[in-house]
């Protein structure tokens, strides 16, 4: 069994988020201060809400000083990946900065909805272990108004109006825009694919 530190940032639906680590056969232990993180092989920052209130309670807790040193794979998932880069206009708050680029509202467009609700079509399109059994097509499950552009370390877009950064990666920091733990089959490979991740 793999142990994995899940940060809690707040808003987070912990349950779901270990319900599908545990049917990995992994043992998920929710950390609420950076003290918690030692020792621990991989680490997963869930978020739901929004970034400034996250951006407090990460430098409150210690967390914000010890991720940009952490030294084991990172997943960053849906407001919890767009922490991870320099900074975002929710809140026009200074980031984590572990990944280059600032995160922006979603425009949307005719017909579409911000926020961006319900399930749609990833896009892979860089070879990666965390995509491995993710076929082109696959779909996940999205929950954001806020989206981080695709740059040199997005893996996998999406288009919701226009395209963004559906998942990333960099060293040992990856992140998820979507939400694995309700996306079905895709949701658990890529959980799957993060336990037995070992960065280049």
């Amino acid at each position: 069994m793999t142990d994995v530190a899940i940060i809690d940032a707040g808003g987070a639906n912990f349950g779901s988020v270990c319900y599908a680590l545990e049917r990995l056969r992994a043992r998920p232990r929710i950390v609420r201060d950076a003290d918690g993180l030692r020792g621990m092989p991989r680490v997963l920052l869930p978020g739901v809400g929004a970034a400034a209130p996250a951006m407090a309670l990460l430098r409150e807790r210690g967390f914000a000083d010890v991720l940009p040193r952490l030294e084991v794979p990172l997943l960053g998932i849906c407001l919890g990946m767009q922490l991870l880069f320099e900074g975002s206009e929710e809140g026009d708050v200074a980031c984590l900065g572990l990944l280059p680029g600032r995160v922006r509202k979603l425009q949307g467009g005719p017909g579409l909805r911000v926020p961006h609700m319900g399930w749609n079509t990833l896009e892979p399109f860089v070879a990666s272990p965390l995509l491995a059994g993710i076929e082109q097509g696959a779909t996940a499950y999205f929950v954001h108004g806020y989206a981080a552009p695709v740059t040199g370390d997005c893996i996998a877009a999406c288009t919701h109006g226009e395209r963004f950064a559906a998942m990333v990666a960099r060293g040992a920091v990856a992140g998820a825009q979507f939400h694995p733990e309700r996306s079905a089959a895709s949701g658990a490979r890529l959980l799957d694919n993060f336990l037995r991740w070992t960065p280049a």
